[in-house]
C-alpha cells in the first residue's frame, strides 16, 4: 500500500458511482486501517456566510457548503483555511489547536473559533459536508483496477473557486494520456 494522504485522488471515467463521478478528492489519510478524504468539486445548497455568520465574508467563493463526500453527510463538517500571508512564507507554518497545516497555506480549520481569535490570520475558508472513507484495502482496490488516479495537489485545489472546472483542470495539468481523458464526454454515445 502506498500513501494517498495529501495528494488528490481522480476519478477516471470509468467510475460511475454518483457519489463519486467526475469528482476530485483531498486525501486527508490513508493508513492500513482506511482511508478518509474531502470531495473538492461538489457544492451544495446551503450559503456559509448564513451557516457561519461570524466567520461571513472569509467564505471562498463560490461561498456553498460544500459536499464533501457520502459519509456521515449530516453530520461530520470539514473546514480548510487558508493562510493570509502578507509576504511569501519561508518554510512551513507552525500549527496552532484552531490550524493545522495540510498543503502550503491551506489547512484544516476549527469553526468554532472567532476568526480574529485563529493563531495564524485565516484570510479565506470553505466548510464541507461529510467525508469520502475506505475501509481496510478498499481504496486500493479501487485504485488498482483503475477508479481513481492519484496526482499531485496543489494549494488552489482546495478552495479553488471554479469547482465545476476542478476535475477537468487537474487531469490538463497533467499531460500526456490523462490530459486527453479531461475531454471525455460525460456520455461517450452522445459523442
Amino acid at each position: 500500500m502506498t500513501s494517498t494522504a495529501r495528494r488528490l485522488l481522480v476519478a477516471t471515467p470509468t467510475l460511475l458511482d454518483a457519489n463519486f463521478h467526475r469528482t476530485v478528492v483531498f486525501m486527508l489519510e490513508h493508513v492500513p486501517d482506511g482511508a478518509l478524504g474531502v470531495v473538492l468539486n461538489r457544492p451544495g445548497g446551503d450559503d456559509v456566510d448564513e451557516l457561519f455568520p461570524e466567520w461571513s465574508g472569509l467564505a471562498a467563493s463560490p461561498t456553498r457548503l460544500f459536499v464533501g463526500g457520502p459519509v456521515q453527510a449530516d453530520e461530520a463538517l470539514v473546514a480548510f483555511g487558508r493562510v493570509a500571508s502578507p509576504a511569501p512564507v519561508e518554510g512551513p507554518i507552525a500549527a496552532s489547536s484552531e490550524w493545522q497545516p495540510l498543503l502550503g497555506p491551506v489547512g484544516s480549520l476549527d469553526l468554532g473559533i472567532a476568526p480574529g481569535d485563529t493563531v495564524p490570520r485565516v484570510d479565506a475558508f470553505r466548510a464541507f459536508n461529510g467525508y469520502a472513507g475506505w475501509g481496510p484495502g478498499q481504496l486500493d482496490d479501487e485504485l488498482e483496477v483503475g477508479g481513481w488516479v492519484v496526482v499531485d495537489a496543489e494549494p488552489a485545489d482546495l478552495l479553488t473557486d471554479e469547482p465545476e472546472h476542478l476535475w477537468r483542470r487537474v487531469l490538463r495539468r497533467q499531460g500526456g494520456d490523462l490530459a486527453m481523458m479531461a475531454n471525455r464526454p460525460r456520455d461517450p454515445t452522445v459523442n
